[in-house]
């Protein structure tokens, strides 16, 4: 890596913006400028690499999604009628190009930090982990961290990757993608589902196989605030710790933060910033200092604003070799 160039990258533009459902839809495209005014308001826009959007192929995609899938999102996006789930994600006119600059977005940004051009990255409108291979789920169309797992393997022939999700949703389409794969190392810390969509992540879902044990589920009580996040946090750290994985993934959905319209946690902004940093720190200790965090959900402008840029902070926090 350049020791001149900023060891932190993120991707903002209007492309990826434009991800968002229309009539007042809780995904609404404001969350990414509530992030980005919050960031140049307190100059972190001169403290990283500043990124434009990039569109994923459908290729590219069909690394997590069927062909069948895929189509089918494009000829909605033509019309924008009807559903790509069962009922929370409707389709609108664009969302396949909206989609696809997620997904080729957070591609880029891993693509960087494996060429060594920035050591760690955020994208704000990413971690769609509610998406399977065969649907939508939960606002999410295609599932960027997926297609981001599967491509540093085959691109680079990484092994051990680590998901890190902090959002208040369990990242199900992610969990049960890799729910057999001993080296995807995945610790979600989300409001129990007996409260909350999807309704899984309980705890003793451990992984299958080979993979027992490597799979780390932490519901949370409705109201879970800081002092729940920080007496759990270290069996994260213990168990990243434990496997080495080669680029840690962090889902840092800013629904976790307290006053949430869709949710009922109790999490500071502060939380998010210390997973950023002691992820940073882990993989640094770990000798190559990736860590890419992906925005994931959160409906209240302040707390993705708040959750988001402490995000940023916790990732500029730790210095590179």
């Amino acid at each position: 890596m350049n020791p001149a160039a900023p060891q932190v990258c993120v991707t903002v533009g209007e492309e990826i913006a434009a991800y968002g459902f229309p009539h007042h839809h809780p995904f609404g495209t404001f969350r990414h400028d509530a992030f980005w005014q919050e960031a140049q308001r307190r100059g972190l826009d001169r403290r990283v690499q500043v990124l434009s959007p990039v569109m994923a192929t459908p290729e590219e995609l069909h690394r997590f999604h069927t062909p069948e899938y895929v189509d089918r999102v494009r000829a909605l996006s033509l019309t924008g009628t009807g559903l790509l789930d069962r009922g929370d994600t409707p389709a609108f006119v664009g969302v396949y190009e909206a989609a696809s600059f997620v997904v080729g977005s957070a591609l880029d940004l891993m693509r960087r930090m494996m060429r060594g051009e920035c050591r760690r990255a955020f994208i704000p409108i990413a971690g769609l982990h509610h998406a399977q291979p065969s649907t939508a789920g939960g606002f999410c169309v295609f599932n960027d961290c997926g297609v981001v797992i599967h491509s540093v393997r085959q691109e680079f022939g990484l092994k051990r990757i680590a998901y890190v999700d902090i959002d208040a949703h369990h990242g199900d389409g992610v969990f049960y993608a890799f729910e057999s794969d001993p080296e995807l190392i995945f610790a979600d810390i989300h409001e129990d589902g007996h409260f909350l969509y999807p309704g899984t992540g309980h705890a003793y879902e451990e992984g299958l196989g080979a993979a027992k044990g490597r799979k780390l589920n932490i519901p949370a009580p409705m109201g879970a605030d800081d002092r729940f996040f920080h007496r759990e946090w270290p069996r994260v750290e213990a168990l990243l710790t434990k496997f080495a994985p080669e680029f840690i993934l962090l889902q840092c959905g800013a629904d976790s933060v307290a006053g949430d319209p869709l949710t009922h946690m109790g999490f500071s902004p502060e939380a998010h910033g210390h997973a950023a940093e002691r992820l940073s720190v882990i993989a640094e200790s770990l000798g190559h200092g990736r860590v890419l965090a992906v925005g994931g959900g959160g409906y209240d402008p302040v707390n993705i604003a708040q959750a988001w840029c402490a995000v940023v902070e916790g990732l500029l926090k730790v210095p590179g070799p």
